[in-house]
């Protein structure tokens, strides 16, 4: 672990641009390096943040082909959606780039050359996956198949997604091209692979040895598990259409692996922001005094910490990361997050349902933060945190202050008077907030950090509660001088520490206060950080709260999700075994109307109905009654078996049946002759 670097090069997992940005996305990897890097800033670092967007690969090609447009018209779609996201949740990145974009073409096919003529790759011929209708091969996401390990027969040509095995396309049982339809072939075809076998030794000394007390114990366990399992060579170039050409003779076609060349984006997106800024790009990655730390969720755990390392060592003039804190997984309302199952929270979407509730977003990612298993986001949950955490802790101790300093002094910091042991208490305790805070987000501990922060707020709601101040402005005014100067102490403390975690709610503080403080290290043996003297503004609401209806409106899109999925996923039930004509002509169906509707006695399933069938009135017993009242079926028109041979249920007897179906969702509905003109006792045949 680096101690006392001098510069901080911050990498955020790029994001794919096959779909939006989701609070997975933030809460695995954006809010925590924002945090980290707004942290640094006010210390006083020096901070490159770099991220932008991954735009290579299958998944891309495969958006394209679904769609029936090109790669690049997904990759600008996606790009401009997330970029604009980020810009109006404002992760503070220095520079957001594109791995479209020519520096990192030019970078990606430099580094790759590099190792090609040092003699680092193996080239080798291998028999691949081939779709002859198509007339390509096929990457391994445009193959499905059986799962040699759970039969799951839907898995991909990488992973099952069913069992989370890792596979090979040529590992799956009837293997065929999601192009076409067609079970490929195997055919020969060449490639370079990076030997990471060669760095097993290099990877145990440096991670197994040299991090096994500072990196994250799931980081430090799955890296321990691939080492201790046996490195492989690993393909570096892929055959496809989309993506940097690989710089060498003999692999016209042959594209760059997007795994090899994503990463590299973030040295390109380096190099883009120093070009433009004026700075030299090579101590952010290649000084030893520079920490570099990678934040990511945890299915980038292997190339962050197995691959690149293995890379960047291989290349020989860069630094390798400090740190690789990777979270886990953030579900949804207790079900996997999924792209393409649309059950997610866009931020796109969230910034137009909740304006300017932005903060409201990150304190609850970052105080539910899966950074040591896998947690769940609630909208209820969410709710909670706004409404009885920020507006009721925070809001609240900030409205006090503010409110009173303009009732008494007219928003003038009163001249406190001699400090009590009570007042001098909350000031020495609130003096070590910041080195405890400090102590957590630099050991990676995001949410323990936020939880200090509101502690904060929590001193000062406690230090009014206790001390009362509208009451004792009426017994002792001079002691309320000094009672308000401490309050506003602790204001001015609070904005500073919220900024990295809610940097719109210390913005908007720091202009309530009318202070300018954007210094992490302050100077606390003078308690003026708001001086007596000084004039804040006028209270404004920091944070409103969030209405049922508001919360209800989210569950009811996430339902019509689960909905839409169910209908897209319904299989129909297998045929039935053959019936003759004869056999269908012995049944008399019939149109008929419900008159009247009861719930049969002691049983939950059953309704009893009078039909009209249009030859009589009779009485049909039908279990729907989970899912229609009586009041809702009286007057629906019908399809009834009429010649059903009679049968008592509980004592009544039922001459007939009514027809139905089930919808995606599992509700019954009912075989409806809705046509005009049809009239009660109308055959059907």
């Amino acid at each position: 672990m680096l101690e006392n670097p001098k510069r901080y090069t911050i990498t955020a997992a790029l994001p794919y641009t096959n779909g939006p940005i989701h609070i997975g996305h933030l809460a695995g990897v954006y809010v925590p390096s924002d945090i980290y890097a707004r942290y640094l800033r006010l210390q006083g670092k020096d901070v490159a943040f770099m991220c932008g967007s991954d735009e290579h690969g299958v998944a891309i090609s495969m958006k394209a082909k679904k769609e029936g447009i090109t790669p690049q018209q997904v990759i600008d779609k996606y790009d401009g959606i997330i970029r604009q996201s980020f810009k109006d949740f404002d992760i503070s990145f220095d520079n957001y780039s594109r791995t479209s974009s020519e520096i990192h073409h030019k970078t990606a096919a430099d580094f790759f050359r590099k190792l090609y003529d040092k003699g680092d790759f193996i080239e080798e011929t291998t028999e691949q996956l081939y779709d002859a209708k198509a007339n390509q091969f096929l990457a391994d996401r445009f193959v499905t198949g059986t799962c040699p390990k759970c039969d799951n027969p839907e898995a991909y040509g990488d992973q099952c997604e069913k069992c989370g095995s890792t596979l090979n396309a040529t590992d799956l049982i009837n293997p065929k091209s999601t192009i076409t339809g067609e079970t490929p072939i195997l055919r020969e075809t060449k490639h370079w692979f990076l030997p990471l076998d060669r760095y097993e030794s290099f990877l145990r000394e440096w991670v197994l040895e040299g991090h096994k007390n500072d990196w994250k114990p799931n980081v430090y366990g799955q890296v321990k598990s691939w080492v201790d399992g046996g490195l492989e060579p690993r393909a570096v170039t892929r055959d496809l259409d989309w993506g940097i050409d690989v710089p060498v003779e003999g692999a016209e076609g042959k594209k760059l692996y997007v795994w090899f060349d994503a990463p590299i984006g973030y040295i390109s997106a380096t190099k883009e922001w120093a070009a433009r800024e004026g700075k030299d790009w090579e101590p952010y990655w290649k000084d030893q005094d520079t920490k570099l730390v990678h934040f990511i969720g945890k299915d980038n755990i292997v190339f962050h910490c197995i691959i690149f390392p293995a890379m960047l060592k291989a290349e020989g003039s860069y630094i390798l990361p400090d740190n690789v804190p990777a979270n886990e997984f953030l579900n949804l309302e207790g079900n996997k997050l999924s792209t393409s199952k649309n059950w997610a929270v866009w931020l796109h979407e969230y910034l137009i349902d909740f304006p300017e509730k932005q903060d409201s977003l990150r304190y609850a990612l970052t105080a539910n933060a899966p950074e040591t298993k896998d947690n769940d986001f609630t909208w209820k949950d969410f709710q909670a945190r706004n409404n009885n955490e920020l507006a009721s802790i925070y809001g609240n101790f900030i409205n006090r202050v503010v409110v009173l300093t303009n009732k008494y002094y007219d928003g003038i910091v009163p001249t406190p008077n001699e400090f009590s042991e009570v007042d001098l208490n909350v000031l020495n305790e609130l003096k070590l907030y910041p080195s405890v805070i400090s102590s957590s987000i630099e050991r990676y501990r995001f949410r323990e950090a936020l939880g200090e922060m509101m502690n904060v707020a929590r001193l000062g709601n406690k230090y009014l509660a206790d001390e009362e101040p509208w009451k004792m402005i009426k017994e002792n005014p001079e002691r309320v001088k000094t009672q308000m100067y401490v309050a506003l102490q602790i204001a001015s403390v609070l904005a500073i520490l919220s900024e990295p975690f809610l940097p719109f709610t210390s913005k908007k503080l720091l202009r309530i206060l009318n202070i300018n403080l954007n210094n992490w290290n302050l100077d606390f043996n003078d308690w003026n950080l708001t001086k007596a003297g000084h004039k804040i503004n006028e209270a404004e609401i920091l944070f409103e709260k969030i209405e049922d209806e508001t919360i209800q409106k989210q569950l009811d899109k996430l339902e019509a999700t689960k909905n839409a999925n169910k209908a897209e996923n319904a299989k129909a039930e297998p045929q039935k075994e053959v019936a003759t004509f004869d056999d269908f002509t012995k049944l008399d169906l019939r149109v008929g109307t419900i008159l009247e509707a009861e719930k049969m006695p002691k049983a939950n399933k059953l309704l009893v109905l009078k039909v009209d069938t249009g030859i009589d009135v009779r009485t049909i017993v039908s279990g729907i009654a989970e899912h229609f009242s009586p009041e809702e079926v009286i007057g629906k028109r019908v399809t009834v078996l009429a010649n059903l041979a009679p049968r008592a249920l509980r004592g009544v007897e039922s001459a007939g049946m009514i027809l139905m179906t089930n919808n995606a969702e599992g509700k019954l509905v009912f075989v409806n002759p809705d046509a005009e003109g049809v009239i009660n006792g109308a055959t059907i045949n």
